[in-house]
C-alpha cells in the first residue's frame, strides 16, 4: 500500500487463493459473504469463529499472500473481538475488519441495516487494537467498517470513522457508498478531519450492489489504499457451475462445455503437482 493502491480479490478456499496468487495479485481477501454462502448459509452471521479461522488459514496457506479477512461484528462482544484478532493473527492473516452493525448483521449493500451505538463500536475497536499490539506488536491491521451512510447518512459515517480512528483503527472501510463522488468526498473529508493522523482507506468493489463499477486506478486517485473484490470469484464460479449443470441436465453429456473447463494439467499446474514426484506442502 505504501507503493500504491492494492487489489485484493476474494478467495473462498485455498484453490481460489492459489489462482489469485498465480494471476499476479499482491493481496487476498476472505469475505464473510462468500465464506457463508460457500457453506450453504446466508450472510447473516451464522458461522463460527472457528469456521472463519479455518478458511483464513487455508487462504493464507494457499495464496502465500498478505490476506485481510472479514470478521463481521467480531463474533460477540469485546472479549470475543479480542479472541478474533488473536485467532486470525495465528491463522496468518495480515488484518481484519469489524463492522458496526447489530447482530444479526446484513449484507452491507442491503437496506434495513441497524447500527450499534458509537460508544459500543469504539469499545470494540479499542479492544481489537489492544489485541493487535499484544499478539503482533501492532502489525496486524485493524480496519473499522462503518455502515452508517445507509442508516444515518454521510455525515454520521464520517463522524463514526473519525471516532474509530481515534479508538485505534489503522484503516477505515466505508460501506455502501453509491458514487465516485461519495468515495472521493469521504476520503477528502475524513483526512481533513484527522489532520496529521494517518489512516488508510479500504473500498469495497462488489457487484450488483449500491456501488457502481469503479476501476482500481480511480480508487487510488481518490485516496484509497486497498480495494477488495469480495464475491467476484464465487459469482463467476457459481455462474459457470449453474450453466454447466443446466447443460448437462439437458444434453446428458459434458461435451458441449468441455472447452470451458480447466483441464487436468491446468489443475495440476495450479496446485503445483507433478505426478510421480513428491509434493512439497507450502511453508505458509
Amino acid at each position: 500500500m505504501a507503493q500504491g493502491v492494492v487489489a485484493a480479490p476474494g478467495a473462498f478456499n485455498a484453490l481460489v487463493a492459489r489462482a489469485v496468487a498465480n494471476a499476479g495479485f499482491h493481496a487476498c481477501y476472505v469475505s464473510g459473504g462468500a465464506t457463508s454462502v460457500a457453506a450453504g448459509v446466508p450472510d447473516v452471521g451464522l458461522l463460527t469463529l472457528d469456521h472463519f479461522s479455518r478458511i483464513v488459514r487455508e487462504v493464507v496457506t494457499g495464496s502465500g499472500l498478505p490476506t485481510i479477512a472479514d470478521a463481521d461484528t467480531g463474533f460477540g462482544e469485546e472479549e470475543m473481538v479480542r479472541r478474533t484478532v488473536i485467532e486470525y493473527n495465528h491463522a496468518g492473516a495480515a488484518g481484519l475488519h469489524l463492522e458496526d452493525q447489530v447482530f444479526p448483521k446484513r449484507c452491507g449493500h442491503l437496506d434495513g441495516k441497524a447500527l450499534i451505538p458509537v460508544d459500543q463500536a469504539v469499545s470494540k475497536i479499542e479492544w481489537a487494537a489492544r489485541a493487535s499490539r499484544d499478539c503482533s506488536n501492532g502489525d496486524f491491521i485493524i480496519c473499522a467498517r462503518t455502515d452508517a451512510k445507509g442508516v444515518e447518512g454521510f455525515d454520521a459515517a464520517i463522524d463514526r470513522a473519525e471516532a474509530y480512528v481515534n479508538a485505534g483503527a489503522a484503516m477505515i472501510f466505508p460501506e455502501g457508498l453509491s458514487s465516485e463522488e461519495e468515495f472521493e468526498a469521504f476520503a477528502k473529508t475524513l483526512r481533513e478531519r484527522l489532520g496529521a493522523t494517518r489512516v488508510r482507506l479500504l473500498a469495497n468493489m462488489t457487484e450488483f450492489g449500491k456501488t457502481p463499477i469503479i476501476p482500481l486506478d480511480r480508487f487510488g486517485a481518490m485516496g484509497y489504499d486497498l480495494v477488495i473484490y469480495p464475491v467476484t470469484t464465487l459469482r463467476v464460479a457459481m455462474g459457470a457451475v449453474a450453466r454447466a449443470l443446466g447443460t448437462l441436465r439437458e444434453h446428458g453429456s459434458v461435451e458441449p462445455f468441455l472447452n470451458e473447463m480447466q483441464t487436468r494439467q491446468e489443475l495440476y499446474d495450479l496446485v503445483g503437482y507433478a505426478p510421480g514426484t513428491p509434493w512439497a506442502f507450502p511453508a505458509r
